[in-house]
C-alpha cells in the first residue's frame, strides 16, 4: 500500500488549496495552521492513504467540526488547539464509534475539504496512529452533515456520536430521516459552547471506494502551489486557480450589501455584488449558510450546490471566508462542477432530500449542471 506523509513544504499550499475549496466555509484556515504546527511541534506525522489502496474490508469513518463559522470566529483558535491536548473533542467522539460498532478504525476521512476541517481530521488521524484517507464527501465544505456523496451511495449516516466543545455527548443512533442528526447537533453545539467534534459514516473499504469523492488533500495542495506560484510569476492567481481546477468565471465585481445571522449553528446571509470591468452594469446575488449554495446574476441562476462556488480576493487569489464578506470587499466568483459522484448522488431520492435548495431556504432550485447554466 502506498503511504504519503505530508511534508513542511507543502503546509501552506495546501491550506491555501483548502480555503478556496471550503467555499466560504469549512473553517478559517489560519486554525487549520494552528492544528498542523502544533502538531508537527509535538512530533507527530500526518500519514495519507489513496482510496483504491484501503483493503475492501478496512472500517473507516468520517467526521469533523460542527458550528457556525459566525460562533467559531469570535474564539481563540491557540487556545482551543492548546487545550485539545488534554481534551480533544474529536477523540472522544471517535471513541465512541468504535464502542458502539465493536470495531476499531483502520482510517479516518474528512467531512469536507476546509481550512480546519480537513486538517483537524489529520490531526486526528495523527493523535491515533492511523491514516488519513485522501478524499473527502464533498470535494468542497457544505453546511450540513447529510450533504454528501455518502448519503447517496448506500452508506449510513447513523450512528452519530457528538461531543460539545463543553463535554456533553449524545448519540443519534438511528432516525426517520437524514436531516435528524445534523438538526439534533446544532441544538447541541449552539447550547455547548458553539461547536463540537463528530464522527459519522461509518463504512468498509469497498463502501469507501465507492463514495468518496477522492484526492482532496493532493488537490489542495496542487492547487495551492499553483496560486503561489502565479504570485511569485507576477501572473494573475485566479486565473492559476481556474487553469488548476477547470473552473469558469462567474463575477467579478465590489461586494455591496452583506444581510446575515448567526441563527441555529449556521451563518445565513444573502449578499449582493455589484459588478466590475466586464460585468460593470450587472448585479450577482447570492445565498449562504456557512458556504455559498447558489448565485443568480441579473437574476438568472447561475450556480446551485453542490457545484463550487468559490469567492477569492481579486489580488491575491486567496479563497475569502463568508464571514469576511464586507462592503467594499472585491472578489472574483468562479464556479467549478463538482465530483461526479456528487452529481450521482443528488440523482437519487436520498440525495434531492439531503442537499436540495429547501435546505438552505430556496425549494424551488433543482440542481442543474453548472456547465449548462453558464452555456
Amino acid at each position: 500500500m502506498a503511504i504519503r506523509e505530508l511534508k513542511k513544504d507543502d503546509v501552506d499550499a495546501l491550506l491555501l488549496g483548502l480555503g478556496i475549496l471550503g467555499t466560504g466555509g469549512g473553517g478559517d484556515p489560519r486554525w487549520g495552521k494552528i492544528v498542523i504546527e502544533n502538531d508537527f511541534n509535538k512530533g507527530r506525522k500526518y500519514y495519507i492513504a489513496d482510496p483504491e489502496d484501503v483493503d475492501d474490508g478496512a472500517f473507516i469513518c468520517s467526521g469533523g467540526i460542527m458550528g457556525s463559522v459566525k460562533a467559531l470566529e469570535g474564539m481563540s483558535y491557540g487556545e482551543i488547539v492548546a487545550g485539545w491536548e488534554d481534551d480533544f473533542v474529536l477523540i472522544k467522539a471517535f471513541k465512541e464509534m468504535e464502542d458502539i460498532t465493536g470495531k476499531k478504525l483502520d482510517y479516518v476521512i474528512p467531512f469536507e475539504a476546509g481550512g480546519i476541517n480537513t486538517p483537524v481530521i489529520m490531526s486526528l488521524a495523527a493523535r491515533l496512529g492511523i491514516p488519513v484517507i485522501n478524499g473527502d464527501a464533498l470535494g468542497r465544505s457544505a453546511p450540513e452533515t447529510q450533504m454528501t456523496s455518502f448519503i447517496g451511495h448506500g452508506v449510513s449516516l447513523y450512528p452519530m456520536p457528538l461531543v460539545d466543545s463543553q463535554g456533553n455527548t449524545i448519540v443519534v443512533k438511528r432516525a426517520n430521516s437524514s436531516t435528524y442528526a445534523d438538526e439534533m447537533g446544532r441544538v447541541v453545539v449552539t447550547r455547548g459552547g458553539g461547536f463540537g467534534g463528530n464522527s459519522h459514516y461509518p463504512m468498509t473499504g469497498k463502501q469507501l471506494k465507492e463514495s468518496c469523492v477522492p484526492g482532496c488533500i493532493t488537490d489542495a495542495i496542487r492547487i495551492g502551489k499553483a496560486v503561489i506560484a502565479a504570485r511569485e510569476a507576477g501572473n494573475n492567481p485566479v486565473d492559476a486557480f481556474m487553469d488548476a481546477t477547470g473552473g469558469m468565471k462567474l463575477y467579478k465585481g465590489k461586494v455591496e450589501e452583506v444581510i446575515g445571522e448567526d441563527k441555529g449553528g449556521f451563518y445565513l446571509t444573502r449578499i449582493k455584488v455589484e459588478g466590475d470591468e466586464e460585468y460593470r452594469g450587472s448585479r450577482l446575488d447570492m445565498v449562504v449558510k456557512n458556504e455559498y449554495m447558489a448565485v443568480w446574476k441579473d437574476g438568472a441562476v447561475k450556480a446551485v450546490f453542490p457545484d463550487l462556488v468559490c469567492a477569492l480576493y481579486s489580488d491575491s487569489g486567496e479563497g475569502v471566508m463568508s464571514v469576511d464578506m464586507k462592503p467594499g470587499l472585491y472578489v472574483t466568483i468562479v464556479g467549478i462542477p463538482c465530483h461526479e459522484r456528487l452529481r450521482e448522488a443528488m440523482a437519487t431520492d436520498a440525495g434531492k432530500a439531503a442537499m436540495g435548495g429547501s435546505r438552505y431556504g430556496h425549494p424551488e432550485l433543482e440542481y442543474i449542471p453548472i456547465e449548462r447554466l453558464n452555456g
